[in-house]
Formats: structure tokens, sequence, C-alpha cells
């Protein structure tokens, strides 16, 4: 009877399949020089609120679109656009906890990214699955707001080491919070010695110039 099983290992091909869906939308972007952020956090932690913030600083330099990712709702893309005035257009996962390559091909081909130098998705609140799958992003950016406690990148080690930068966010309340910053980059340094890391509060603009500084540089060095 043995000799006649076969195992299938399902989430090996997925994972596979997605792999090669997102290379091919990483080059597709890169032709149309496109760059495409993938903005990664847990629920609360002022992803929306950094994005307004980024968008007001560079959206003169630079063309920007947002693709917001949700379970359901269109609360924070009505946000961005009545915020920002950048194009911003709603995904619903149908209940799934991430975005893969093939969702977010949709989302680019609605967004018409031919005309953006920068195009930003905005996953899904969550620590673990959006960082188990390549959107076919340029860059992978996670937040860490103060509230949530520095050991989160000892609790949630793949999403730090897939991301290219992480900010910290809600650096206005560190007095209220046992949050410690050295902590937090030590934690981050060790499942990712190259990643980036930003300190700033969405509330009140600092750091949010350096924070946007560096990414304006990234997009320039993809688009040339």
């Amino acid at each position: 009877m043995t000799d006649k099983m076969k195992i299938i290992e399902v989430k090996q091909s997925v994972f596979a399949d997605n792999d090669a869906d997102a290379e091919k939308l990483r080059q597709q972007l890169k032709g149309e020089k496109t760059f495409l952020l993938n903005l990664m956090s847990a629920p609360g932690s002022g992803k929306t609120s950094v994005l307004v913030q980024t968008i007001d600083r560079l959206k003169d330099d630079i063309k920007i679109g947002v693709m917001e990712a949700d379970l359901d709702s269109d609360v924070d893309a009505r946000t961005i656009a009545e915020r920002t005035g950048v194009k911003t257009i709603q995904l619903h996962t149908g209940g799934m906890c991430h975005l893969d390559a093939d969702m977010t091909r949709q989302g680019v081909k609605e967004l018409e990214t031919g005309e953006l130098d920068l195009a930003v998705l905005e996953n899904v609140g969550n620590l673990v699955c959006p960082a188990e799958f390549d959107t076919g992003a340029s860059m992978n950016v996670c937040i860490l707001s103060v509230p949530e406690g520095h050991d989160k990148p000892l609790k949630y080690p793949l999403m730090f080491t897939v991301c290219d930068a992480m900010i910290i966010n809600k650096i206005d309340v560190l007095d209220y919070f046992d949050f410690d910053l050295d902590k937090v980059r030590e934690y981050a340094y060790k499942r990712n010695p190259d990643i980036k890391i930003f300190p700033v509060s969405a509330k009140n603009g600092e750091g949010m110039d350096e924070w946007c500084k560096w990414l304006k540089e990234q997009v320039c060095k993809w688009n040339s």
C-alpha cells in the first residue's frame, strides 16, 4: 500500500507558485519604473497615520498611489483619499489575513501603476501571515508601535527578517510605556543585521523627515 501513497507538500507548492508570480510582478513594475512598497504591521500600530504623513511629504515630488488591504470595510482607503488626495483603491481579501502576489497583481492593475513612481500596499494588520507571502514588492517595511512592546522582533521573527526597514511609531508616548529603544534595535538587528530603523511619531511628525528622505532615495534608485 505504501508504494501507492503520494505525499503532496501543499504549503511548499503554494509558496513556490506565489514566489514565481511575485518575481514576475516585480519585474513588470521594474519595467514600468514603479516602486512598490509593502507596508506591514499589527492592527493599531498607526500604519494609516504614518502613510498620511509620508504622502504629504512626498506627493509634490513623486506620483503616489495606495492600495488598502482589509478583511472588509473601506475606512482606511477613505481616510487616505480624503486626507491626501492621491489615488486610492480598496482591496478586500475575503477573510484572508494577508495578500499574496496574485491579489497584489489585481490591485496593481486597477491602480494603473504605470502612471506612478510609488505604489504603496498597506497590507492586512497582522504580524504573522503577511510576512510569509512575497507580494512582488520592491521593498518590505514594518511598523512597530511603542505600546506593543520592544520584544516583538523576538516573538515574530519572520516579519523582521523579511523587512528592509522598521518604523518605530508613537515615540511621543515613550514616557508612558516600558519600551526600550536600545533593546528593540538589538532584537531587530539579531533577526536582520541590515534592517534600517526609523523612530517616528505620526502624531507630531518627529522623525518623519528622515524616513521620507530615505524612502524617496530608494524610489529614485529603483526608477533610475
